[in-house]
């Protein structure tokens, strides 16, 4: 079927140029990067979201970053780890979640962009950094106005 090659020339091209660990889930036909060893994740209302982008930008550590349209959601892709469980009730008041170790991240396919239900924000690059975790927890506390603590734990 046209439709499942061009997902695994997609999912190929996150393995191969962004260094994504991506596979195809055989049920959904979804692109899924799972959240564990080597990345994380965070998804928060986009105009939160917006303004976390802009603070990663301007401190040069901005990485990949999908936009749910309809949800109106952000999700940024990030190094591994794993907020405490006050950090994590602070940031479910701010709508944000931080995605738990095993679950999948959806990535954009060509359909997803081309109907713009899932489209990248900010694609992966050519390597495979991505922002620290608590980097971007802590500019989403910044921008919404939470005072920074220590709190990550490291795995």
């Amino acid at each position: 079927m046209i439709l499942d090659s061009i997902l695994e020339i997609r999912c190929v091209q996150y393995r191969c140029e962004s260094h994504l660990p991506a596979s195809i889930d055989p049920v959904s036909h979804h692109i899924l990067l799972e959240v564990g060893s080597h990345f994380g994740a965070v998804t928060m209302p986009a105009d939160l979201g917006e303004r976390v982008q802009r603070r990663l930008d301007r401190d040069g550590v901005a990485g990949p970053v999908v936009h749910h349209p309809r949800a109106r959601r952000w999700t940024f892709i990030t190094g591994p780890g794993s907020p405490s469980t006050s950090v994590s009730a602070e940031l479910f008041r701010l709508y944000t979640t931080v995605a738990c170790a095993g679950s999948p991240v959806v990535l954009p396919s060509a359909d997803d962009e081309r109907t713009g239900y899932r489209v990248w924000v900010r694609p992966p690059g050519d390597t495979d950094a991505a922002p620290p975790l608590d980097t971007v927890i802590e500019a989403a506390r910044a921008e919404s106005g939470q005072a920074a603590r220590p709190w990550i734990r490291r795995r």
